[in-house]
């Protein structure tokens, strides 16, 4: 039954339940500051609607063009988007949260948390547009096999030989468009990962976007290296009192790091390592030391990367261009951000009456 109100035969329910605000007005007034203002011309007006807009877009993965109207029109949203892009306000504005929280003293905000995760690339290849782009839709190529454009060359002909030189003097290039693109061919098809540093209260602190063939090892020292809480006064912390970590980052060049920073490991160590260190005898070093008491809130982290998911346009990337994606994961971790600071409303109401904890990153898989 279609509701008589809606001309376009859309019940009214659908509608509301599509275009429903995200931000109330304490969270609104946490965000404007961060959005910039050009020093001349008339103030810009309809910025909550707008930011609203991209929050719309990347919770609901649609595309920019079924922005709903209570957000403006969608080409005007998206461009305030991609400048709000270009000039880093959203990574601005998540450690800008970070910072209020520390200046709060929320409770938890000494414990840090870390991990990778793979995001599937979206088959429909739009979104945000623009060059670069290494994604096809499913129907690419169909068009040449029914028309019968393509024909299959005789092995050993001149035509397959060409062929084949022909791809490899694309070979290169579309490589270079991939990791352009932070795009990785694995079982999958086209992927990416996203590696992420996130606190005790399953708030995420830093990204890292890589292929999804990237191993996750040789990134633990570039997500530390992202991590910093700034606080009321002096430089921002950077240095974790402790890192817990599965046995996918238990490498000699990691614990090196860490034993050179100062910093707690928690990682336990790989079978095969262990056996090496056995027999090289005295010269294979120590033990690794594993806490399992503390290794078992290593859940955190997944628990921060089920947030993260929730939004449908970071659980699989739509966006050709990397800065889109990050921006949107930018965006959602200073939302997660945000709730925390606000104990009545969202996840932060359970986590009002816990203890400060020690500082953790924990990259995880």
């Amino acid at each position: 039954m279609r509701s008589v109100s809606d001309p376009r035969g859309t019940p009214s329910w659908w509608n509301a339940a599509v275009t429903r605000r995200e931000l109330s007005d304490g969270e609104w007034e946490l965000i404007e500051p961060f959005l910039p203002i050009g020093r001349y011309g008339p103030f810009p007006q309809h910025l909550r609607e707008q930011f609203e807009g991209v929050i719309w877009r990347f919770r609901t993965g649609s595309q920019w063009r079924e922005m709903p109207e209570e957000f403006g029109a969608w080409q005007t949203v998206y461009d305030r988007f991609a400048q709000w892009r270009d000039v880093g306000v959203f990574a601005a504005l998540m450690e800008g949260m970070i910072a209020e929280a520390a200046r709060r003293g929320v409770p938890g905000q000494r414990g840090l948390h870390g991990g990778p995760r793979p995001s599937r690339r979206g088959r429909d290849g739009g979104g945000t547009g623009g060059p670069g782009g290494a994604g096809r839709g499913r129907g690419a190529g169909k068009g040449a096999a029914e028309t019968g454009q393509t024909t299959p060359a005789t092995v050993g002909s001149p035509t397959c030989w060409s062929e084949r030189a022909e791809r490899r003097r694309l070979r290169p290039r579309r490589r270079a468009r991939l990791k352009a693109a932070a795009l990785g061919r694995s079982r999958g098809g086209l992927t990416s990962k996203v590696h992420l540093a996130a606190d005790r209260r399953c708030r995420p602190l830093a990204f890292v976007l890589t292929p999804g063939q990237a191993a996750d090892g040789p990134r633990f020292v570039a997500v530390l290296e992202k991590v910093k809480v700034r606080g009321p006064v002096g430089r921002p912390r950077t240095r974790p009192d402790a890192v817990a970590a599965d046995k996918a980052y238990s490498s000699r060049a990691n614990h090196t790091y860490l034993r050179r920073r100062g910093i707690k490991a928690d990682i336990p160590e790989k079978a095969d390592q262990a056996a090496n260190r056995k027999k090289r005898g005295r010269d294979g070093g120590r033990p690794v030391v594993h806490d399992a008491e503390q290794y078992k809130e290593r859940n955190t982290v997944e628990r921060c990367i089920n947030q993260i998911r929730a939004w449908r346009g970071l659980a699989t990337r739509y966006d050709n261009m990397p800065a889109s994606y990050m921006a949107g994961l930018q965006l959602h971790g200073s939302i997660i951000w945000i709730r925390s600071l606000n104990p009545g409303r969202g996840s932060g109401a359970r986590w009002a009456d816990r203890t400060p904890l020690p500082l953790t990153v924990r990259p995880v898989r």
